[in-house]
């Protein structure tokens, strides 16, 4: 099992990290048996597995739960759990509290948090507390009410010296990972020379620490792939042919068999 201390010693010349989202026991261990190095448990799972717009809706209660379900079915993988949108920007302590759930109660192994200015300090108190933290640069969904969409970010000077400011910053707070999401490459890299902790890439070019993903994108889950996703199978798919001939058979009285049922023995129950 990779713990966080493998991940933030890991050398990039040896081979690239590979990170997925995973919701629920059946994929976490689907994740987890392909040998997969960490596995995010992320707010995502509001937009694509609880039927929301966007990650805003998704609750403390909601991550524990789903990351609860992660960890049980995960042997060998590195688990993190999400803060979702104000667990952790108002109150210190509060935040402090929910992100010590995550690991006390969900099982978890670490935290990540969508980072800023605002969260340097946060994650320098939970690492003293004990709480492992991966920051979050880059597109960031939980601002999409200021941002207006979820573009890529960090495509003029001014935004990419923030990136790799705030990276610096939260390395030295004590993160011990760094996320990249929709970046340009060539700022990614920068990044990932300016920093000694691993960066994980979505959508930010081949440069980093490691690549990852939502598992719903690779697995073909969904109506939409983003354009920096690269889709594996077509899961949905199958669903739906499997489905389908599932409700063929019931009309056409092939299900149930002779082989799904039993007759008991008694009398005048024939």
């Amino acid at each position: 099992m990779p713990t966080v201390a493998d991940i933030r010693s890991h050398d990039d010349a040896d081979r690239p990290l590979t990170f997925l989202t995973a919701y629920d026991a059946p994929t976490a261990a689907a994740v987890d048996d392909a040998g997969v190095d960490m596995i995010l448990v992320g707010d995502s799972v509001g937009n694509t597995m609880l039927g929301y717009d966007s990650t805003l809706p998704v609750t403390v209660e909601e991550i524990l739960s789903h990351t609860g379900a992660v960890t049980r079915a995960t042997e060998d993988a590195l688990v993190i759990a999400d803060m979702p949108f104000m667990s952790y920007g108002a109150d210190p302590n509060d935040a402090i509290e929910t992100a010590g759930r995550m690991l006390k109660e969900a099982g978890a192994q670490a935290v990540k948090h969508e980072s800023g200015p605002n969260t340097i300090e946060l994650t320098k108190r939970l690492v003293q507390n004990g709480i492992p933290v991966m920051a979050h640069l880059g597109l960031s969904p939980q601002k999409v009410n200021e941002t207006g969409d979820l573009t890529r970010r960090a495509t003029e000077s001014d935004e990419a010296d923030e990136i790799l400011e705030l990276a610096k910053a939260h390395e030295a707070a004590g993160a011990f990972a760094l996320l990249l999401e929709h970046i340009p490459a060539n700022v990614a890299k920068h990044v990932t020379d300016a920093i000694d902790i691993p960066t994980i890439g979505i959508g930010a070019g081949p440069k980093v620490s490691g690549q990852g993903l939502i598992i719903t994108d690779v697995l073909g889950v969904g109506d939409w792939v983003p354009p920096f996703a690269k889709q594996y199978a077509d899961v949905q798919s199958e669903m739906e042919a499997g489905i389908e001939a599932y409700m063929e058979d019931v009309k056409s009285g092939s299900f149930p068999a002779e082989d799904h049922y039993v007759q008991a023995e008694i009398d005048g129950w024939e």
